[in-house]
């Protein structure tokens, strides 16, 4: 009996036939750093959340690095499916790429790949993804202490939600998730940082 196929790992099949809350990964095309500089960055953020916002996805877990970035969303509570997840996608990568192309002079470079998702459907696979994201630019190297990073969601979670929330996300394993996540994001907005 032949074995079931696996889908080509560069081009994920996207499963979103449903609606739900999604962890979402993006990188640009070979890795390449086009989001290094602190400006950079800063207009990546943006637009992630503006186009989210735009397409009705709650947004509440997020993290933008030089060469990907990571998600925890609700699709639209007045869909019934979370098809929308990569139209917004498209919106924000054609957008992103148009901008930073213009910047470097390179009109038809390929900037963005493609994008994982996984839709979330047990609690601790929810709370663990959300403490992953919240913590990812530490897990990268780039901060000490989440809070710290500019571009990700820590700070902000850590004002807005009460204490015992926090300490329970923040409690949540993540060593043994299965996260495609080997960028190395370029360090060297924190020159830039300090020199402003």
């Amino acid at each position: 009996m032949p074995q079931p196929r696996t889908p080509w790992p560069h081009t994920p099949t996207h499963r979103l036939a449903t609606c739900g809350t999604y962890f979402v990964t993006a990188s640009t095309y070979l890795k390449v750093h086009h989001f290094r500089s602190a400006d950079r960055l800063r207009v990546l953020h943006r637009g992630l959340l503006t186009v989210a916002r735009d397409y009705g996805w709650q947004v509440e877990a997020w993290a933008v690095f030089s060469n990907h970035y990571h998600f925890v969303a609700h699709s639209p509570s007045d869909k019934p499916t979370a098809e929308s997840l990569s139209l917004m996608l498209k919106t924000l990568h054609a957008k992103t790429s148009g901008w930073v192309n213009r910047l470097d002079n390179a009109r038809e470079r390929q900037v963005w790949f493609n994008f994982r998702e996984t839709r979330l459907t047990y609690l601790k696979s929810y709370l663990a993804r959300l403490s992953y994201t919240h913590q990812n630019p530490v897990r990268h190297g780039l901060v000490p202490v989440a809070n710290q990073y500019p571009w990700c969601s820590a700070a902000w979670f850590e004002r807005t939600a009460s204490p015992a929330q926090v300490k329970t996300i923040y409690g949540f394993k993540t060593e043994k998730l299965s996260v495609l996540d080997d960028f190395n994001p370029d360090p060297g907005w924190r020159n830039e940082e300090r020199t402003q």
